[in-house]
C-alpha cells in the first residue's frame, strides 16, 4: 500500500512540475505558433511572386513549378527550425538536422540514376535544345517529341510507337534536331544513260523540280554528276523544302521522282536498266564455246552424239 501511494505521489509531482513548465512555456508557445503562421503566409507569398518573375524568363512549366515549390518547402524548413529554437528544442534541431543530412545522402545513393534523369531534365529545360512539336533523332530513335517532363522525353516514332527515353540518355548522346531551322535539304540520286546530254538533263531536271511541293525558292536547284556507274551515269538532284513534320520531307522528294520521271520520258532521256554479261567459263576441261562448236558439227555430220562426251 505505501508503494501505490509513493507511486502516485511520484506521478502527481511530475505531472504538476510538467503543469508548471506548461504554464511558464505559454509566451513561447504563442511566439511559436505566431511564428509558424507568419512562416505559411511569407511562404506562401513569396512563392506567389516568384513564379510571376520566373515566368517572364522560363516558358517552362516544370522547371517553374519545381523551383518555387523547393523554395516553399525550404522557407517552411527555417521557420519549422526557428520554432523549434523558441520552444528550446535546439537538441530537436541538431537531431533533425543530422537525420535529414543521413537520410539524403542514403536516398543519394539508393536513387542516382532518377537524380540523374531530374538533372539532365533541369539543363534541358533551360538549354531548350528542342521543343514539343520538333523532330528529332536520338539513341537509335527518329520522331517528333510529344512531351517533355523532368524525367522522360516522350517521341512519337514515324509508324505510331510512344517512346519514352530518359533525359540522361538524352542529354548524354548526340541528337540530331531536324526542326531546328525549319528547312531540310532533299537529294534524289538518279542515273542516266551514257548517251545522253548532260547539260541537258541538267536543265531538264532543273525545270522539272522548280515547282515541287513546299520548295523553299530563295535555295537553288543543285544537279550535280558525280559517278560514271556501271550502266549510268549518276547524279544528285537536291533542293531544299520548309520542314516541320516528317511528312513534308517524304511528300516533296516523292513529288520530285514522278517529276523527273515525267519530264524524261517528256524528253526520251532513258534511266538505263542495270547491264549484266554472263561468262560461262570452262565446263568439263573445256571451254563451253568450243564444245557447242563441236555439237554443231557432230549434228552437220550425221554422227550421233555421246560417247566421248559431246
Amino acid at each position: 500500500m505505501r508503494d501505490i501511494n509513493k507511486a502516485l505521489e511520484l506521478l502527481l509531482d511530475k505531472l504538476e512540475s510538467w503543469g508548471d513548465q506548461i504554464i511558464l512555456m505559454l509566451p513561447n508557445l504563442f511566439v511559436a505558433l505566431v511564428l509558424l503562421i507568419a512562416t505559411f503566409w511569407l511562404a506562401k507569398v513569396i512563392q506567389n511572386a516568384l513564379d510571376r518573375v520566373i515566368s517572364r524568363f522560363s516558358h517552362s512549366a516544370a522547371i517553374n513549378n519545381l523551383v518555387s515549390t523547393l523554395l516553399y518547402i525550404a522557407l517552411l524548413l527555417v521557420g519549422f527550425f526557428f520554432v523549434l529554437s523558441v520552444l528550446q528544442l535546439d537538441k530537436v534541431v541538431i537531431s533533425l538536422l543530422a537525420g535529414v543530412g543521413i537520410i539524403g545522402l542514403a536516398l543519394g545513393f539508393a536513387f542516382q540514376d532518377i537524380a540523374a534523369n531530374f538533372i539532365s531534365g533541369v539543363i534541358i529545360a533551360v538549354q531548350k535544345p528542342f521543343g514539343v512539336g520538333d523532330m528529332i533523332e536520338t539513341n537509335d530513335y527518329f520522331g517528333v517529341i510529344e512531351r517533355i517532363t523532368l524525367r522522360t522525353v516522350d517521341i512519337r516514332k514515324p509508324t505510331g510507337e510512344l517512346v519514352k527515353l530518359p533525359n540522361k540518355m538524352v542529354f548524354e548522346n548526340p541528337l540530331t534536331n531536324f526542326s531546328f531551322h525549319g528547312i531540310r535539304r532533299v537529294d534524289v540520286e538518279v542515273g542516266i544513260s551514257y548517251a545522253e546530254d548532260l547539260e541537258q538533263v541538267q536543265k531538264i531536271v532543273t525545270e522539272a523540280l522548280e515547282d515541287v511541293k513546299n520548295r523553299v525558292k530563295t535555295r537553288e536547284i543543285e544537279v550535280m554528276f558525280d559517278a560514271f556507274g556501271d550502266s549510268s551515269i549518276n547524279f544528285k538532284a537536291r533542293f531544299w523544302v520548309s520542314y516541320s513534320r516528317q511528312v513534308d520531307y517524304v511528300g516533296a522528294k516523292s513529288d520530285a521522282i514522278i517529276r523527273i520521271k515525267k519530264a524524261f520520258d517528256a524528253n526520251d532521256i532513258l534511266i538505263p536498266f542495270p547491264i549484266r554479261t554472263l561468262d560461262f567459263g570452262i565446263k568439263g576441261g573445256e571451254k563451253l564455246s568450243e564444245e557447242l562448236q563441236a555439237i554443231t558439227a557432230s549434228i552437220k555430220n550425221g554422227q550421233p552424239l555421246g560417247g566421248n562426251g559431246h
